[in-house]
């Protein structure tokens, strides 16, 4: 039976949103101000609106406007106990960890972490944050699609590892063996000169790429570390500081003296800086906004209307640098802020689960582009999707949104069982052929 009438997901503005604040210096009985470019921007960069969005392009796919989709919520139970299944496989004792880049770390289990954590162990609190900041960092920039033929063979461990964790580990180990470090003496950071220096030519290197091993999308995550340099300076002539990722652990806690800060404070400080890394084009008022589209239903109002944000990479980064803060003694609130990843394993899940279908079964074949309506709707119906199969997840494991946040849910969970639908399906491939440059997908 097809639901025709789809819930649209809370679109409550996130602790630390800007939404719904006055300007600075306005007075009661003042006349609002009108809106700008820059409160469209802000907004576009607040969770919130992720949701929202996503919302709207899935109630119009639910009332059947969409040449592409069509729903069947029924199946959303199914989907569940697949979802249920795979966390108490994964995580008997449901002590489950955030969906995080530092899973990737732990792969073959191996603890990469505690290798680093011996070399950083002279430093201090801020110092040893920064570190595992700048790893994130470079190591999400580079986590999108690898395709199916590629490899990395690990030396350390004499494994051989592939997709998202084999990307984790190649990047672990081109960190550890200073590949994005200006300092010869001190390899465990990242530079904004190292990264301005990088090519195609050197990523083949450390991620061992040859005819035989090929990795999806080579010159364009090169072309987005550049860029990552790039930008990193100009942040650090503009605003001082070192030009390093790390530099956000004293952005965000005011020099250490911060020990509070929500996850929303978190994305709106990446999205804030590393916007104008992506090579997607969109732009308002020629401000870059990144993993960003248009879309008829998207919605909204002003200047943002018609736009609808997704923030893939930064959201997934963002989940991952939540345990560097923590480690470092910094508590991060409202992690439910943060939405789930639409990308093709969770968005996979449901095409899988078969709650989102095709109205043609010929669209598998076409290859579509991230810009694409299909591909616009899709991401935001696995947006929409995930806030209605959390709840659910959670009843059938017996725990609290509290107890089990969305982070979790993503780690236990749904990433997982996508991949293990495609492996079942399709020998691990999406569902559908992305023309992908390495940098969304």
């Amino acid at each position: 039976m097809n639901d025709d009438d789809p819930k649209t997901p809370s679109a409550s503005p996130p602790e630390g949103s800007l939404a719904g604040l006055g300007r600075p210096g306005a007075r009661p009985g003042d006349a609002p101000a009108r809106p700008t470019a820059i409160d469209a921007v802000t907004q576009i960069r607040d969770p919130a609106t992720i949701r929202s969005r996503c919302a709207s392009i899935t109630q119009a796919v639910g009332d059947g406007r969409s040449a592409h989709f069509k729903l069947d919520r029924s199946r959303l139970g199914e989907v569940a106990a697949r979802v249920e299944q795979m966390t108490r496989a994964q995580y008997p004792d449901l002590r489950i960890p955030y969906h995080s880049r530092w899973r990737h770390f732990e792969t073959g289990g191996v603890d990469r972490k505690a290798e680093m954590d011996a070399l950083l162990a002279e430093r201090n609190t801020a110092e040893q944050a920064r570190a595992r900041i700048d790893l994130s960092v470079v190591s999400v920039l580079l986590d999108a699609g690898a395709g199916a033929d590629w490899k990395f063979q690990e030396a350390e461990s004499g494994a051989s590892f592939s997709r998202s964790e084999g990307l984790g580990v190649a990047s672990f180990r081109a960190f550890m063996g200073g590949a994005f470090s200006a300092l010869p003496d001190d390899p465990l950071r990242v530079d904004a000169s190292a990264l301005q220096r990088i090519d195609g030519d050197t990523l083949r290197r450390w991620f061992q790429v040859s005819g035989n091993n090929p990795l999806v999308g080579l010159e364009g995550r090169a072309a987005l570390l550049k860029r990552l340099g790039d930008t990193l300076q100009k942040y650090a002539l503009q605003h001082g500081g070192e030009a390093r990722p790390g530099s956000l652990f004293d952005t965000l806690t005011d020099q250490g003296t911060r020990l509070q800060l929500s996850a929303a404070d978190v994305l709106r400080a990446l999205l804030d800086r590393f916007s104008s890394v992506w090579l997607t084009g969109s732009k308002l008022h020629n401000e870059p906004l990144g993993d960003v589209w248009r879309h008829a239903w998207a919605g909204g109002e002003g200047l943002s209307a018609g736009w609808v944000p997704f923030h893939k990479l930064s959201q997934w980064l963002a989940y991952s640098l939540l345990e560097p803060f923590e480690w470092a003694g910094v508590t991060v609130t409202g992690l439910d802020a943060l939405t789930g990843l639409p990308e093709y394993r969770n968005g996979g899940l449901f095409v899988d689960g078969g709650v989102v279908l095709l109205r043609d079964p010929r669209l598998r074949e076409r290859v579509w582009k991230p810009a694409d309506d299909f591909i616009i709707e899709w991401r935001a119906l696995t947006v929409s999707l995930i806030d209605e199969l959390a709840p659910l997840v959670r009843q059938r494991l017996g725990r609290s949104a509290e107890q089990m946040p969305l982070a979790c849910v993503l780690e236990g969970g749904t990433w997982a069982t996508g991949r293990a639908l495609a492996r079942e399906l399709r020998d691990g491939n999406p569902p559908f052929k992305i023309d992908s440059d390495g940098t969304v997908f």
